[in-house]
């Protein structure tokens, strides 16, 4: 076999004329006397590890004529002597770190045909005068921090083949200049700021046209007819701009086109042929790739869907307004492995002809009406990966098929009617690691041993279900679980002792030693070597027990036995004989307590223990001493204000009988007399060690002791609280036997426990009606509130409703996203905060939030080794959350949304969030397990400018074989 030479000589001399050391791995600075090679006309150091700054030396290399320095970590700026290598044809320095402008000179090289200059730090904006370079085909420069607007005078470059500019911070419109360049086949300004909208005649600029990335832009106006000309388009990406009206494009005629992106835009009409265009598809060889989520597509999906491409893989309409029922010819896309239509409004049945799809490796109809059996043909899906079917009417029992997904990752099944018991089998599954979530369902029996099997595992979610017996031990041989969630059930006996082999992670926010604490546990094991836990143990044998503890067991064991025997002997007898009692304001089984067990327990009423205070009372923490100690949170009224007592009154008659996880949980009342022979009345209620709302939003303005930084919340945990809030809502306005209204929904009445779940406290102004079976019915009971939560149409004599609570709800969410209260200063007369945020919508929604959230994710960014475009998601999260503010807070109160669409919609977002987070989690696992990243996950571009858009649906499907195909291809 011949060897390969780096270097090649001259036929009529012995100097060297091409240097080629192409992914040798060679490391080190370049020498400055490889200028001496003025014989050179070839030299290609790309693919390795070079560093320091490239050379001005090279700038003595008159006769060169390719430099090609691509993909190394050269520094400093681009040198201007490389302008006197006037023979230059092909420049490249991409996948560098180079910084400052472009240089000037170099823009009078008078050969040059190709430039890539893309995936540096260089800014000051794109030079016009590149415009000089009349003999450009190529000129890629994505990926960089340019900033400013496209030049006019790019318009110039008449040869122009591939113009690559994404990801540069630009703004401004494309100039019209640019739609001279009818050579262009290639044409990427994804990623900017980009605004204004498509000229009608746009399809008929570029009729050599085969790359079109117009995607993460704002532009806007619906997409030109003329499109319909792009006869030789094969990619076409517009999505995550603010494109909008009906899409009547006859995409029939563009027959070499394979992938299609038109997700995250407003396209739609509300007419009820809005996907009739989806007809133009049909029959289609080529199409791979079609995306139309997050829309407002109406309408039903023609049952001419199934006669597209048999090639096509990926198909989504997800977040929608689609009805009606899913069509059974979806079932005729063999090749189909991502489909994705949660978020809209179908009806009907899964179709069983969704087992027909062999290749389907993410499956999502979550968040729809979608009611039936889940069809037992989904266990033909052997190589599913995700599969999503939460927050529908889905009943019967869960398919025992599912176990033959053996690549499965995420299963998600919540919110919906299933019943019966888990699958032993499903939980065989040993690939199951991200996410098993079975919570809010009406699942009975046990949990299954089996669930020991799920070793990697990393969530685990089967709350609000009908679950019985005791926890299995075997549920700590899950070591890789982070978060488990059994609230709600009716499991029984102790916890296992097992879960001690659940360990401290050292990944995520416990990498940071400084961004935790973990004081009073001490039995945690594990973590970084800063927390200083003690190593975890791994019993890898059992230890055969000494005679005399078994002895001592079974003796012990006979001792509890008949000691329970006694204990429920007797508590059946007296129970008998309370049976018929009468209950006062509270319940008698609640704990009783007198004025002078308060008093000891907040040490006297101390101000060090005063929490917060209010026209009707003032709460302090207290220690409560009955059988054990417990701490409590203690409300005592101000019986000067008259209204206090109707305050004490509606509360005890509010909280008496009601229970749900997102209220606060009222231990019990004291109506008695002080030591002074004063009237003494007080609520005792569950403590909740995190504080209101109120203190994490603006910690701010109200500490100065150092631990601002600590109490701010992310976004994750605002849509949570959210959440919490939410479901209370809908607790008290739908699912109560009476309706009741909170009538002052505020943070500081929103409180939240050890694992932030927020509670709802404070129902002094509480009204319930019992004669109420209608929440949107009224009554003329007076209302009062506070000042900038209000319902204004109450301050015009309006009757009490559940609009109020949710116009309410509405300024809460509001100013959890923008970190502003509704009282302040700058929201006088029209000026409020719901126009505020109204007025922001969408475009300038970012310059509103609060800027503790941005500085978050700035954070989490740079903290992030693999860049999978999280800002795009973070962006769209906040404008849904902040649409919904401004769709609850609107002043007529039958425009308002109602509570379970809320509760829909953030869920929607929540998912989206946590979808991310998951699937990177388990991305990062792949690599660590695989070895390193190889420079290949990046949002940037590649050689010719692509980006490589690695969003969620892409991650987790084929994380190297998807960066392979645009690699190899272009």
């Amino acid at each position: 076999m011949e060897q390969f030479s780096p270097f090649l000589c001259g036929h009529r001399h012995r100097r060297v004329t091409i240097v080629d050391l192409t992914s040798q791995g060679l490391v080190g600075s370049l020498s400055p006397y490889v200028g001496n090679l003025t014989f050179l006309r070839g030299l290609s150091l790309s693919n390795n590890t070079f560093q320091g700054e490239i050379p001005v030396e090279l700038g003595n290399l008159f006769r060169l004529q390719i430099l090609n320095l691509t993909n190394n970590n050269f520094e400093g700026e681009i040198p201007a002597s490389l302008s006197r290598c006037s023979n230059l044809t092909y420049l490249d320095v991409g996948k560098n770190k180079l910084v400052g402008k472009f240089p000037k000179e170099l823009t009078s090289l008078p050969k040059l045909t190709f430039l890539a200059i893309h995936k540096n730090n260089l800014t000051g904006g794109i030079s016009p005068f590149i415009g000089n370079l009349t003999s450009l085909k190529s000129f890629s420069a994505a990926g960089n921090s340019f900033g400013g607007s496209i030049p006019d005078t790019l318009g110039q470059l008449k040869k122009l083949t591939k113009l690559g500019l994404g990801g540069n911070q630009l703004s401004g419109m494309i100039p019209p200049s640019i739609y001279n360049l009818s050579f262009l086949n290639l044409f990427s300004v994804s990623f900017n700021q980009l605004h204004g909208s498509l000229p009608p005649s746009f399809g008929f600029m570029f009729p050599n046209l085969q790359f079109l990335q117009l995607n993460d832009n704002q532009f806007t106006g619906t997409l030109p007819l003329s499109i319909s000309n792009f006869s030789k388009i094969e990619n076409f990406q517009a999505e995550y701009n603010n494109f909008n009206g009906k899409i009547t494009i006859n995409f029939g005629r563009l027959q070499n086109l394979k992938d299609i992106a038109l997700s995250d835009n407003n396209f739609g009409s509300g007419e009820p042929d809005d996907l009739a265009f989806i007809g133009s598809f049909a029959n289609w060889s080529n199409l791979e790739t079609l995306s139309m989520e997050v829309n407002q597509f109406r309408g039903v999906i023609p049952e001419s869907v199934g006669n597209l491409s048999k090639n096509l893989f990926f198909f989504t309409l997800g977040a929608n307004q689609i009805y009606g029922t899913i069509p059974s010819t979806i079932g005729n896309l063999v090749n189909l492995d991502e489909l994705g239509m949660d978020g809209n409004q179908f009806t009907g049945t899964i179709p069983t002809s969704i087992g027909n799809l062999p290749k389907m490796k993410l499956l999502t109809f979550e968040m729809n009406h979608l009611s039936g059996k889940i069809p037992d043909s989904i266990g033909n899906l052997s190589l599913l990966i995700e599969l999503f079917l939460g927050g529908n009417r889905l009943e019967g029992t869960v398919p025992s098929r599912l176990a033959n997904c053996k690549k499965l990752l995420w299963l998600d099944l919540h919110q919906n009617n299933l019943s019966g018991n888990i699958p032993k089998e499903l939980l065989k599954v040993s690939s199951l690691s991200i996410s098993l979530n079975l919570a809010r369902n009406r699942l009975s029996g046990s949990l299954p041993t089996e669930i020991g099997n799920l070793k990697n595992l990393i969530e685990l979610d089967i709350s609000e279900n009908r679950l019985s017996g005791e926890i299995p031990s075997s549920l700590g041989s899950c070591t890789s679980l982070e978060n488990l969630y059994m609230q709600e059930n009716s499991f029984q006996g102790s916890i296992p002792l097992s879960l001690e082999s659940l360990r401290v992670t050292n990944g995520g926010a416990f990498a940071n030693a400084s961004a935790i604490s973990i004081v009073g546990n001490q039995r945690l094991c594990g973590g970084i070597s800063e927390l200083q836990l003690p190593s975890c143990i791994t019993k890898k044998s059992k230890h055969k027990m000494r005679i005399s503890h078994i002895l001592a067991i079974t003796a012990a064991s006979v001792l509890v036995g008949a000691a329970l025997l006694s204990f429920f002997t007797i508590y059946l007898f007296k129970k008998q004989r309370t049976a018929q009692s009468t209950v006062p304001v509270l319940k008698e089984s609640f704990l009783k307590v007198s004025y002078e067990k308060l008093l000891k327990a907040t040490d006297g009423f101390s101000s060090a223990n005063l929490i917060g205070f209010g026209s009707f009372g003032s709460v302090y923490r207290g220690i409560l001493v009955q059988d054990r100690e417990f701490v409590v949170a203690i409300k005592v009224l101000n019986l000067q204000n008259r209204v206090a007592i109707k305050s004490f009154r509606a509360e005890c008659e509010t909280l008496r009988n009601i229970r749900h996880r997102n209220l606060v949980r009222i231990i019990t009342s004291c109506s008695s007399v002080d030591f002074q022979g004063d009237d003494f009345k007080a609520l005792v209620y569950e403590f909740m060690p995190n504080g209101s709302l109120e203190r994490w939003l603006h910690a701010s303005l109200e500490t100065n002791n150092g631990q601002n930084e600590q109490q701010r919340l992310n976004l994750l945990q605002r849509i949570n609280i959210a959440i919490d809030v939410a479901c209370a809502l809908d607790y008290l306005h739908h699912q109560c036997q009476t309706l009741i209204i909170h009538c002052d929904l505020k943070p500081s009445n929103i409180l939240l426990d050890r694992e932030m779940v927020a509670h709802i406290g404070d129902f002094g102004l509480a009204k319930f009606f019992p004669e109420l079976t209608n929440p949107n019915q009224s009554s003329s009971i007076g209302v009062r509130g506070t000042i900038g939560y209000v319902a204004p149409e109450y301050g015009l004599g309006s009757e009490i409703s559940t609009y109020g609570d949710v116009y309410s709800y509405g300024i809460l969410l509001l100013e959890m996203i923008t970190g502003k209260r509704p009282t302040e200063n700058m929201f006088e007369d029209e000026h409020n905060l719901h126009n505020f945020a109204r007025t922001a919508l969408p475009d300038r929604v970012m310059e509103i939030v609060d800027p503790v959230l941005l500085d978050n994710e700035e954070e989490e960014t740079r903290a992030t080794t693999i860049q999978v475009n999280n800002r795009c998601k973070i962006v769209e999260c906040l404008i849904s959350m902040v649409n919904i503010g401004v769709a609850c807070s609107t002043e007529s109160p039958q425009g308002r949304m109602s509570i379970s669409n809320i509760l829909h919609e953030l869920h929607l977002v929540k998912n989206k969030l946590l979808k991310d987070e998951l699937r990177t989690r388990t991305l990062r696992r792949l690599l660590d397990n695989n070895g390193s990243e190889h420079g290949m996950f990046s949002s940037g571009q590649d050689e010719l400018c692509f980006p490589l858009v690695i969003r969620g649906q892409y991650e987790l499907r084929f994380p190297f074989l998807m960066l392979e195909k645009w690699v190899g291809n272009h």
